[in-house]
């Protein structure tokens, strides 16, 4: 696997290299990027099953012992781990069905890190944010409104949009994106309109495609993390809130 640090975060894939775990899926479609401002380069910790807080499990289904965990799953959650300091629970969770799990992680890159269309990595983030707000899903909210803020450079947008979408600092066109995200995470009725209104703010209707389906797909995620409890890994929190003041010494 390519040893080289790239920016990001751990749920951004960055490009696969040559090497596939067994299940052919390349196992550099999962490895997380060290986030700028947010995450150090951590010495190497193998896997473990203990949970990071006491007062809280990972979410209600056990997660398997690493001796019983599929290979390539064992060696992607350490990879993950070894890369960015910790592993997300999101990992954990999906291990308990490790059929599920690649399925999972491999939809997620295929929408997430595709190269055409107009959304930004930052504008992906956003829907997914302001999506998890009406799905209710503390854990999407909290660690993409992380990635949120290390795509963006924009330390406050993804609180704003948690709590008023509608009255945070977003252009025309982000509002009619999160508009239209909305709207089929709400299960309305898609008319010409919604298409029309796009088209307006430079979206086509391969973007309109991009954005419904991650609305659609993270709206599936939502509901998993709801009814196995998953909850956010405290790292999370306060990742991407330091850069404006790094920029402000910086600048000093």
């Amino acid at each position: 696997m390519s040893g080289s640090l790239l920016r990001g975060v751990w749920l951004c894939f960055g490009r696969p290299p040559v090497s596939k775990g067994s299940t052919g899926v390349p196992l550099g479609t999962f490895l997380p990027l060290l986030a700028s401002g947010g995450l150090q380069r951590q010495p190497w910790v193998a896997y473990s099953t203990k949970e990071e807080n006491t007062a809280r499990s990972v979410g209600r289904y056990p997660v398997p012992n690493k001796k019983d965990m599929p290979y390539d799953i064992m060696e992607l959650m350490e990879e993950v781990e070894r890369k960015t300091g910790f592993l997300p629970n999101v990992f954990k969770a999906m291990s308990h069905r490790p059929a599920e799990f690649r399925a999972f992680f491999a939809y997620y890159n295929t929408i997430m890190n595709k190269d055409t269309g107009r959304l930004s990595k930052a504008d992906k983030e956003l829907i997914i944010v302001a999506t998890s707000v009406v799905n209710r899903c503390p854990y999407c909210v909290i660690a993409h409104g992380a990635l949120h803020r290390i795509y963006s450079k924009q330390p406050t947008l993804a609180d704003q949009v948690t709590v008023n979408w509608q009255l945070a600092d977003l252009s025309d066109r982000d509002l009619a994106m999160l508009e239209f995200a909305l709207a089929v995470c709400r299960a309305d009725n898609i008319t010409e309109e919604h298409f029309q209104k796009l088209e307006r703010h430079g979206f086509d209707r391969e973007d309109a495609w991009d954005i419904g389906m991650i609305s659609a797909f993270f709206a599936m995620s939502n509901r998993i993390a709801h009814y196995i409890d998953l909850r956010p890994n405290k790292e999370f929190y306060t990742m991407g809130r330091m850069l404006s003041r790094e920029k402000e010494k910086e600048e000093a």
